[in-house]
């Protein structure tokens, strides 16, 4: 059954643990939970709405005047299995970090990668979310969501997603169109380790052969070492993208700075680490009023206890400035700006 808040302070929904009011939020179990709340109140999508998932993503900058619609849908399911290939079947609203650990346990390999990563599973494939070599565009067999317009259930195949880094086609042309309510993940009981990215095979070397489990540990250890807790101290991941390069940028930047991480992108396009880039900027452990940029990693900007979203705004958009200035690059958001 669907429930509904009246303004409601978002702090605890979302992990910079910024205060501010949203006017209305209303929870969903389940698909039909949801469709039901909204045909019985078509006030729910007729103003302004957004889907709010584990808000690990998310800063608001402002009360949210309209509704917020956040899934609270839980479970796994085994939907299909051909031969080595195992299909299972999420609900929007489980922790991804959970989809992860249930995929280990069961032997189904794919996601181990992506260990740690905070939010819900829904949102995983509008963010095509990624790490240590793996995006979950790689095991998307398919998105589950409901039609605003039409109020039908939709089923999307993950070719027709239009995957990017951290892109997708919910953050375009389905933007505000379609509500996820559960994704279909392509795992393989086949083992497929990947670990040429980073510090991760070193690790993994640590604890032994490349098993489902020891990735898994090995990914956590390396998260745990460099990004804080937000229930510690507020944040929301990894705030920039990795800037993609024409090839003449990157080998004029890669003269003047030899040892600059970079990787291959597509279209003969060149990665670069928007984390190295803020830190050679000067900005990484630096402080400003309640803001700061982690001592640990220069990706994540911390609320130090009672910034607005506002001061977190400002804040970034001193760094943006700052390492356009110094490399000729401009870096970007990763996560969603609200207000």
């Amino acid at each position: 059954m669907a429930t509904e808040q009246n303004n409601i302070n978002l702090k605890p929904y979302n992990s910079f643990g910024v205060s501010q009011i949203a006017e209305r939020l209303v929870e969903f179990t389940s698909y039909d939970d949801l469709h039901a709340a909204l045909t019985a109140d078509p006030t729910i999508l007729a103003g302004s709405w957004r889907v709010l998932g584990g808000g690990n993503n998310t800063l608001f900058i402002s009360d949210y005047h309209g509704t917020l619609i956040h899934p609270v849908s839980k479970g796994i399911t085994v939907s299909a299995e051909r031969g080595d290939d195992v299909v299972i079947r999420v609900e929007a609203g489980e922790e991804w970090d959970d989809v992860v650990a249930w995929a280990v346990s069961h032997g189904l390999w794919g996601i181990e990668n992506l260990s740690l990563i905070p939010g819900q599973a829904g949102a995983a494939p509008v963010q095509n979310i990624g790490a240590y070599g793996t995006e979950v565009k790689d095991t998307i067999e398919s998105v589950e969501m409901l039609c605003t317009a039409t109020l039908n259930r939709l089923v999307l195949g993950g070719e027709y997603c239009s995957f990017g880094y951290r892109e997708s086609i919910f953050k375009q042309s389905l933007a505000g169109k379609v509500i996820i309510t559960a994704i279909n993940l392509r795992l393989s009981r086949k083992p497929a380790p990947r670990l040429d990215y980073g510090a991760l095979r070193a690790e993994v070397e640590k604890l032994g052969e490349p098993s489902l489990e020891n990735i898994r540990q090995a990914v956590i250890a390396i998260r745990e070492s460099k990004l804080p807790d937000p229930k510690v101290l507020g944040n929301g991941g990894s705030f920039f993208k990795n800037p993609i390069v024409e090839p003449e940028v990157a080998k004029k930047l890669l003269a003047t700075y030899p040892d600059m991480p970079h990787y291959p992108a597509e279209g003969d396009k060149t990665k670069l680490s928007s984390g190295w880039l803020i830190e050679q900027a000067g900005w990484k452990g630096k402080r400003v009023g309640n803001v700061g940029v982690h001592d640990r990693q220069a990706l994540v900007l911390v609320n130090h206890g009672g910034a607005t979203g506002g001061e977190v705004i400002e804040f970034a958009q001193q760094i943006v400035a700052e390492v356009e200035q110094k490399f000729g690059v401009t870096i970007v958001p990763e996560i969603n700006i609200v207000g």
